[in-house]
């Protein structure tokens, strides 16, 4: 015999331009499971949907609903003091960026040279469209267009990507150049994300859960640094940023990992 569960009702209310929520719990007869949805989820639908109409009778609402499409580049700078091998380093960085990624493509090309430079590489940014009309069309829509990081004479570069659909696309790519005196750790992303319109509130609640692409790019360009000084030792600074950065939180450890002494 089917048993009887209480069921979260949410009734809506609109009073005077303003939007009243209003809980109760009534008994049902349920006929199977599938029923009843999560009651967190629901509630969250029906409050997200609640502020998006409330919005609509607010000087806000044409900035919240209208549709945009925004590409962002993040990069970081960072020289590392160690003696450790680059076997040692590259390894320590894949796996921290194996923290945030499910698959990415790794490549540790053979130095073309016995001696190490002075000076150590830096990535550089290219358009593979550059001089085409397709580079012409995106750059009068006010995006950066498709450039890409290359790193010429690095020890370890890795490329990885997440992509969550109608929402945004991130391409990240790490590169690791060794010097005399240690290592730079060269870090860019890139994302295209949409903001707006009548999905924005189905993308704010899987951001809440996934996380937003701002917060994965930082999180993922930190656990990769961290996870090289937890296995070397290494003596980490930061040289360059975009967006800035405050305080040093690449000297926080790695959930799992421990300083070597």
């Amino acid at each position: 015999m089917a048993s009887k569960r209480p069921l979260q009702v949410l009734v809506i209310h609109f009073r005077g331009g303003g939007v009243l929520l209003e809980s109760s719990v009534a008994n049902r007869k349920a006929e199977k499971p599938t029923d009843y949805f999560g009651e967190a989820v629901v509630k969250s639908f029906c409050i997200g949907v609640a502020a998006l109409i409330g919005l609509s009778g607010c000087g806000t609402a044409n900035n919240y609903l209208v549709q945009k499409q925004k590409t962002v580049e993040y990069y970081r700078i960072f020289d590392l003091k160690t003696g450790a091998s680059r076997q040692a380093v590259a390894k320590a960085a894949s796996d921290g960026l194996g923290r945030n990624v499910n698959s990415a493509q790794e490549a540790t090309p053979i130095p073309s040279s016995g001696e190490l430079p002075a000076v150590p590489g830096r990535f550089k940014l290219v358009n593979p469209f550059e001089g085409t009309a397709f580079a012409a069309l995106a750059a009068r829509g006010g995006s950066v267009g498709m450039r890409m990081a290359i790193c010429d004479g690095a020890s370890w570069t890795a490329t990885a990507e997440r992509n969550i659909q109608g929402s945004n696309n991130l391409r990240l790519t790490a590169c690791l150049f060794q010097y005399k005196e240690g290592y730079h750790l060269n870090l860019y992303a890139v994302f295209v994300k949409q903001e707006g319109g009548i999905f924005q509130v189905s993308r704010d609640m899987a951001n809440a859960v996934v996380g937003t692409p701002e917060q994965w790019t930082e999180k993922t360009f930190l656990d990769i640094v961290r996870s090289i000084r937890s296995a070397t030792s290494a003596q980490v600074a930061l040289l360059e940023a975009q967006p800035e950065i405050s305080g040093t939180p690449w000297l926080d450890p790695v959930e799992g990992f421990r300083v070597s002494q």
